[in-house]
């Protein structure tokens, strides 16, 4: 089994990949047609993993499940139009800084509201965090 390091730090690179293909793909494009195209891609990509896999067990999902991924993906669409808007307004360099503040936003909610506790640690980090991207901002 892989570390769940490592597909965190894949992630970590893809968004990366991700701030740089869209930047370049939307200067000439409607933000909103962007991540619509990039939706449809991410949802065959999804979708052939989930067949790959046999993970086509509906039955699985209950129905607290299905409100809360509901809810999860209308905010994942919220996040991408504002990020395309973004990129295609301002430099990639500084567009991104700014969206990892969600490490930050993602601290503070999951202290609130899943009881995770908020270390020590993990409080300088969010606030270095914080301080970097607002350096890298401005």
């Amino acid at each position: 089994m892989i570390d769940w390091r490592i597909y965190a730090l894949g992630s970590a690179l893809f968004a990366a990949l991700t701030a740089i293909l869209a930047k370049i793909g939307v200067m000439d494009v409607d933000s909103n047609l962007a991540t619509f195209v990039r939706t449809v891609v991410i949802l065959a990509l999804c979708a052939f993993a989930v067949t790959i896999r046999g993970s086509w067990a509906w039955e699985t999902l209950s129905p607290r499940s299905l409100r809360m991924l509901t809810l999860s993906g209308v905010a994942t669409g919220l996040s991408w139009l504002c990020y395309f808007k973004a990129l295609q307004a301002g430099p990639a360099s500084r567009v991104a800084p700014i969206d990892k503040l969600s490490v930050v936003f993602v601290v503070l909610l999951a202290t609130l509201f899943l009881r995770e506790p908020l270390t020590l640690k993990v409080g300088i980090g969010a606030v270095l965090i914080s301080a970097g991207a607002i350096l890298m901002a401005i």
